[in-house]
């Protein structure tokens, strides 16, 4: 028994130690700015590029960034093309039914856009006007549930930096996005210098979930341990708020 429990315990040692040499892949969609983007070079960056390097730095394994169409983040992990998606995804109900998350890394509120001097008193004050939105994300959900039924033309995108093209060539009245994204992505930038936020900010958890927190497929108990594990202690060593000051003037860790 004893030879059994030290070769057992050998066995844990040895798949630690090669996980631990072994690059762990990371799904990204570098088009939501200043979370994730690209440098003028085509390297990925941002807020989630930096936690997802200190994270892999954290438990020696190196970041090896995968990009992907958002909307297909999910069934990428699935097929097993990369071990977790570090991209800004919220935790929600319905994407917990197919998949695992970490504990949450940031927590950040939402809000609508619309070109300044559109009136708004409530979603219903928007009826025709036409927002964009990203295909498959919590802000794509919200809208559909709160203003398309009240008359919003509500039209999903594969990348958030489509809808703000299509917003400075006069398609768009407006989209619904995280604030922070959309103030580094849009607001920020010359093209939106007529555009503004109108109504509350948006934490409704049946849609908007409890925070961004990193996806693993389900049942893979041992990654995520070892996650939660470095998200701790990233945020303990100070390297988080390191990483959150570079991007953001607020703590985006949120409730």
């Amino acid at each position: 028994m004893k030879k059994l429990i030290t070769a057992i315990a050998l066995t844990a040692i040895a798949i630690s130690a090669m996980a631990q040499g072994k690059d762990l892949k990371v799904a990204i969609d570098p088009t939501y700015e200043p979370f994730t983007f690209k440098t003028a070079g085509g390297k990925p960056t941002g807020f989630d590029v930096d936690i997802a390097n200190a994270v892999c730095e954290h438990i020696k394994r190196k970041c090896v960034f995968v990009e992907q169409v958002w909307d297909s983040m999910i069934p990428g992990l699935q097929a097993k093309k990369y071990d977790v998606i570090i991209s800004s995804m919220s935790i929600t109900e319905d994407r917990l039914k197919v998949v695992d998350f970490t504990d949450k890394y940031y927590n950040t509120p939402s809000k609508i856009v619309v070109k300044n001097g559109i009136a708004f008193t409530n979603e219903a004050s928007l009826k025709g006007k036409k927002i964009g939105v990203l295909k498959g994300s919590t802000q794509e959900k919200y809208a559909n549930g709160e203003l398309k039924k009240v008359g919003v033309v509500v039209t999903p995108y594969e990348a958030q930096d489509q809808v703000y093209l299509d917003i400075k060539a006069g398609r768009l009245d407006g989209t619904v996005a995280d604030m922070l994204e959309v103030q580094g992505g849009f607001l920020s930038k010359p093209e939106g210098k007529d555009y503004g936020f109108v109504g509350p900010e948006l934490f409704i958890p049946k849609y908007f979930g409890t925070g961004a927190g990193f996806a693993v497929r389900k049942g893979d108990a041992a990654l995520k341990t070892e996650l939660n594990g470095a998200i701790k202690a990233i945020r303990t060593s100070g390297t988080y708020k390191k990483i959150n000051d570079k991007y953001f003037k607020i703590d985006v860790y949120g409730k």
